[in-house]
């Protein structure tokens, strides 16, 4: 767990974009002992990737959100697929 500084350093994020996936609620925030907030390892990766296509396609945070989001899907059912599909095999 990272705290927010930190996270903008690992992460290249912008403070001001930054502000908007906390707005949109997109990155969950955790806290510490001393009620700061804290960022998982799984955030960070998220938010790279942000990043990366936002500045690849010179996206607003909202719609880097949104790629970012179906991308993740995708690799959720690809994986069920993959699992059914192995399951089938076995079944025979």
């Amino acid at each position: 767990m990272l705290k927010e500084d930190d996270f903008l350093l690992e992460t290249g994020i912008s403070r001001e974009k930054f502000q908007d996936i906390i707005a949109l609620g997109w990155v969950e925030t955790h806290t510490d002992g001393d009620n700061l907030a804290m960022f998982s390892d799984t955030d960070i990766y998220r938010v790279r990737k942000l990043v990366r296509i936002c500045a690849d396609f010179e996206l607003p945070v909202i719609g880097g959100t949104i790629i970012v989001d179906l991308l993740e899907r995708i690799s959720e059912l690809e994986a069920t697929v993959q699992r059914l599909k192995e399951e089938k095999k076995e079944g025979f």
